[in-house]
């Protein structure tokens, strides 16, 4: 079945260009909405780039699950199921979600080391100065380029396969839409936005699970779906798995794709300011809960996506097609409804739209297209958003201009977002050109990526943390890594390497443990052997007054940055800029991070070790009862994620819609009258 007529070209133009310009004007308007009725507007510049701080925790976790779900999320979680079975989802679900929980615990440091940062390169420069700075904003701008590049190469593909739209016009479709609304609402338009893209992304979800388990004609129940795998496992049997079933958790290629999972995305969060930004928008009082809502919830979409699409692929080679003279997929002259995939095509994250056109035909092409070009521009804007922010604060405000005004501050954050758009573009068109696909760069960034991990996370948690230690350990990590995978990729390939013989499992689990374990290694030995003392006082700092008082104060303050004079400020000064938020009390925010430490810790160890690995020795291979169970869970766990990120935030922000809904209606029968009217209190309306 040719992907290409499942869909007109004009259709994948009219998805890209038509939804994105629809959701851009949607967007301007929500902004334009929230401006005059609840008195929030972008053109304050710490609006824009942190929607001043002070978003609450529902929309803070559907934030972290849009900007969580790339196209890799929904694309290469099916292509693991399809390679692996049922092990796939699980690995790919709990090795991406582990990172989001612990994150909370740096979230909770953040809140306290350095409350009024609007990057985490603010607090490495603060720390460690200057060397330290620039070598982490490598590491931090080269994390965005690779999780972009992914984004616009995985929509792409998915797009020219189901439409045939050029992919070249696609890289640069893409993000076009997106740079619109993020330059007009900045940092509270992007989190809106994620919320209307989460919303639709579960409808659309829960829709090819009831399709698949329960209407299909092809499958249409658990048990039909467990009969196809068993009758798939006899023809083309998986090796490495128990039994070659596609119904177990013991398999070795899924583990080794576990661990080059777990590596790869603790740089792409810890590394990417995407998830800063939402920590820095976030109340202190409840930035914790926002994250582990938001990391539990995000593990129900590659798990229940991939377990039905990346599943119902593989199903489909053990249908007979309309056109198959035997019923029997062990017949030589069967013909299966979708024929097994090459290699490069399960690369390309390809699984998962092939069982969507194949399972609805035009209907299932079109959904899978809408929901996983949401899904990419919806992460598209927070990499937009993030480096916007690193751009003007720690590239223009630090090394360019010092004492910026508010409006050359705002200026350069729209500029940054337009710039970054076009450098997204680029990107992809670039790697799809020398041959590099989505699958190939997912595994491939821990290896250059994972080296700086545990530095940045020491920076921001440990007093002891050594400068030189974990700029070393950065960098020779890296080193370690390349050589690693390099090596590895010679030994295992009669010494030929290239994009094809250096994406192996192996290769790349290689470049992945040395890349993280060496930095991880030297990092916290030169930090015990030669501890720093250091107070946080100079990360407190930060920003300090441009949160509580006029512009003139901030620009000074910014000056003493400039000069690396902030370690001068007085602790009393940190002390009673902290007072002005009753939220950000040391006492609560120790309290937070000791919750979000035991909460995270327990919660990994249950995703990575109780659960699957006890399911990994025992070689088991599931039963009709026991895929049920699994897949029920995955049903149950998705309808609790919905309600977490969809409706609670509708629930918590009650307050704010009912000014935006008064307003409105006054504005109806008394034009001019609904506009909000600032009270005296310092605190966001409807917040």
């Amino acid at each position: 079945m040719s992907t290409s007529e499942v869909l007109p070209q004009g259709a994948g133009y009219g998805v890209v260009v038509g939804i994105g310009l629809f959701f851009s004007a949607f967007m301007v308007g929500l902004t334009a909405i929230q401006a005059r009725y609840t008195g929030v507007s972008p053109k304050d510049s710490e609006e824009f780039s942190s929607a001043s701080r002070s978003v609450k925790p529902g929309l803070i976790a559907s934030g972290i699950v849009s900007a969580w779900t790339w196209a890799a999320t929904l694309l290469q979680s099916s292509a693991v199921a399809y390679r692996y079975g049922i092990s796939g989802p699980w690995w790919y679900a709990a090795g991406a979600t582990v990172q989001v929980l612990l994150f909370a615990q740096l979230a909770a440091k953040l809140k306290l080391n350095a409350p009024y940062a609007h990057t985490w390169l603010e607090i490495v420069g603060a720390r460690w100065g200057t060397t330290a700075h620039l070598v982490f904003m490598a590491f931090g701008l080269a994390t965005n380029l690779i999780v972009s590049s992914m984004l616009v190469l995985g929509g792409s593909a998915t797009v020219t396969s189901l439409t045939g739209m050029s992919t070249i016009a696609a890289c640069f479709l893409i993000p076009l839409g997106v740079a619109i609304y993020v330059v007009v609402g900045g940092m509270r338009s992007t989190l809106l936005c994620d919320y209307t893209h989460t919303t639709v992304l579960f409808a659309i979800i829960l829709t090819f699970v009831f399709t698949v388990y329960a209407t299909s004609g092809y499958i249409g129940s658990i048990s039909h779906m467990h009969y196809l795998l068993g009758e798939v496992s006899q023809i083309t049997p998986v090796a490495g798995n128990a039994g070659g079933s596609y119904l177990t958790l013991r398999s070795k290629n899924g583990l080794i794709f576990g661990v080059i999972n777990l590596i790869g995305n603790f740089a792409t969060v810890f590394q990417d300011q995407a998830y800063w930004q939402r920590a820095i928008a976030s109340r202190p009082s409840t930035t914790v809960k926002a994250y582990l809502i938001g990391g539990l919830a995000w593990f129900a979409i590659p798990f229940a996506f991939s377990t039905t699409l990346g599943l119902a692929a593989v199903a489909f080679s053990a249908v007979p097609a309309a056109n198959s003279s035997s019923q029997d997929p062990l017949s030589s002259s069967f013909i299966p409804l979708l024929a097994p995939l090459s290699q490069n095509a399960i690369s390309e994250g390809l699984p998962a739209s092939l069982a969507a056109a194949t399972l609805l035909g035009q209907s299932g092409a079109a959904a899978l297209l809408i929901v996983l070009f949401l899904a990419v521009t919806s992460a598209t804007s927070a990499e937009l958003i993030a480096v916007s922010s690193i751009l003007t604060y720690d590239v223009y405000v630090r090394y360019i201009n010092p004492k910026a005004t508010e409006q050359q501050i705002l200026r350069m954050s729209h500029a940054g977002v337009v710039i970054f758009a076009l450098v997204m573009g680029i990107a992809g068109v670039i790697f799809y050109y020398i041959g590099v696909s989505m699958g190939w760069l997912y595994t491939f960034m821990g290896v250059i990526l994972g080296s700086a991990v545990c530095p940045i996370a020491l920076c921001i948690t440990w007093k002891k943390a050594s400068k030189v230690g974990c700029i070393s350990g950065s960098l020779i990590g890296f080193a370690a890594g390349i050589i690693a995978w390099l090596v590895t990729t010679s030994a295992l390939n009669q010494k030929a390497i290239n994009v094809t013989t250096s994406g192996g499992n192996y290769e790349m689990l290689a470049g992945n443990l040395a890349s993280i374990g060496v930095g991880a290694i030297i990092s916290t030995a030169a930090s015990l052997i030669w501890p720093d003392n250091y107070d946080f006082a100079s990360t407190r700092a930060i920003n300090n007054h441009g949160a509580a008082v006029a512009g003139k104060v901030g620009d000074e303050l910014e000056e003493q940055e400039d000069e690396k004079k902030v370690r001068d400020v007085s602790v009393s000064s940190v002390t009673n800029e902290a007072q002005v938020d009753p939220e950000l009390d040391p006492v609560g925010l120790n309290k937070a991070f000791k919750f979000a430490a035991r909460a995270s810790i327990v919660l990994t160890l249950v995703l990575m070790i109780l659960i699957p690995l006890p399911l990994f020795f025992a070689q088991t291979v599931y039963s009709v009862t026991g895929f049920s169970v699994w897949v029920i869970v995955g049903i149950i766990w998705t309808f609790l994620s919905a309600f977490a990120v969809v409706i609670y935030p509708l629930w918590e922000s009650r307050a704010a819609l009912r000014l935006i809904s008064r307003g409105v209606i006054m504005d109806i029968f008394s034009p001019g009258s609904g506009k909000f009217v600032a009270p005296s209190s310092t605190r966001e309306p409807g917040e």
